[in-house]
């Protein structure tokens, strides 16, 4: 495992939708100009990823698009107060899972080089 530093003042913990005290943390570390995504299983770091400030910006533009293309989860009925319940609502929907791709067949290529932590 690399250096553990200290989570600094700015940053953001997020909880994942999948529950099992699963994290990610965000983290903005100014002296090495550098933003830490850190995946935490209850108080265990599982995995890192530091992004160049310069990338922040192109990460941003991805996530508005993504916020962009976003449903409204919960829907008023457009219902005249005496045709029903004024308080009618469509219950919101639960995130569906998207698996990401099929990897299987990843195993016969050749090996990656294995990182080397600092």
């Amino acid at each position: 495992m690399g250096e553990v530093l200290p989570m600094p003042s700015f940053g953001d913990l997020f909880t994942d939708v999948r529950g099992d005290d699963r994290t990610m943390r965000v983290s903005y570390h100014p002296e090495r100009g550098a933003v830490v995504l850190s995946l935490w299983s209850g108080t265990t770091c599982r995995g890192s990823f530091r992004m160049a400030v310069d990338d922040v910006s192109r990460l941003r533009t991805v996530l508005a698009e993504v916020e962009a293309t976003l449903i409204p989860t919960t829907v008023l009925p457009a219902v005249p107060p005496a045709a029903g319940p004024a308080t009618a609502r469509v219950a919101p929907r639960s995130p569906a899972v998207d698996q990401t791709g099929d990897i299987s067949g990843t195993a016969h290529r050749g090996m990656l080089p294995v990182p080397r932590v600092a």
